[in-house]
């Protein structure tokens, strides 16, 4: 069995646990994940949306993504697989989220902004980007995260855990009434 058939076989698996196991993390934002690579990022981000209590994480056009780096943590946290990125925005808007997608090039940034408790963070592929036009959802806030160096953007896992730990940061890390 070669590496991609071993990263299939273990990703089918943790499918199955997260079907029975997984319950929704203390706060209400999810995070939608834009046709990212499936090697360790997904993974990592999981593993991150875990620790700081995400409702769900929805995987976007991928058919499957390496479970190692989440560490186990991809039984606790609820994960959807979405064909679209459409598909997983009307989901999320039906239930009254309000959307954000990360920008290097955004008006404001993470920290000026009041997060809703329904917030879903949409970040996109390292290298491409969101897979959607943006002026088809036009709901979208544009936010960034602020950066100092030359670097021109962070890690899409470091990214997210930043906006996580900022959501539960802006609440003083107290869970939401009627949670675990």
């Amino acid at each position: 069995m070669n590496k991609r058939q071993y990263m299939q076989k273990s990703f089918e698996r943790q499918r199955l646990l997260n079907r029975v196991m997984a319950k929704p993390g203390p706060f209400p934002y999810v995070l939608i994940l834009d046709h990212l690579k499936v090697d360790f990022n997904i993974g990592k981000i999981i593993r991150s949306a875990e620790a700081f209590g995400a409702h769900a994480v929805d995987v976007v056009g991928t058919s499957f993504f390496d479970p190692m780096p989440a560490k186990g943590c991809m039984k606790r946290v609820p994960w959807n697989m979405r064909k679209t990125f459409h598909e997983s925005y009307e989901h999320w808007a039906a239930q009254g989220y309000t959307f954000f997608g990360f920008d290097v090039d955004a008006p404001k940034s993470l920290h000026e902004i009041t997060l809703p408790d329904k917030s879903a963070f949409i970040l996109g592929h390292e290298g491409f980007g969101f897979t959607f036009k943006k002026e088809n959802y036009p709901a979208i806030q544009p936010i960034k995260i602020p950066q100092f160096g030359l670097v021109e953007s962070l890690n899409v896992s470091v990214a997210a855990s930043v906006v996580m730990y900022e959501y539960a940061r802006s609440r003083n890390f107290s869970r939401p009434e009627g949670s675990l």
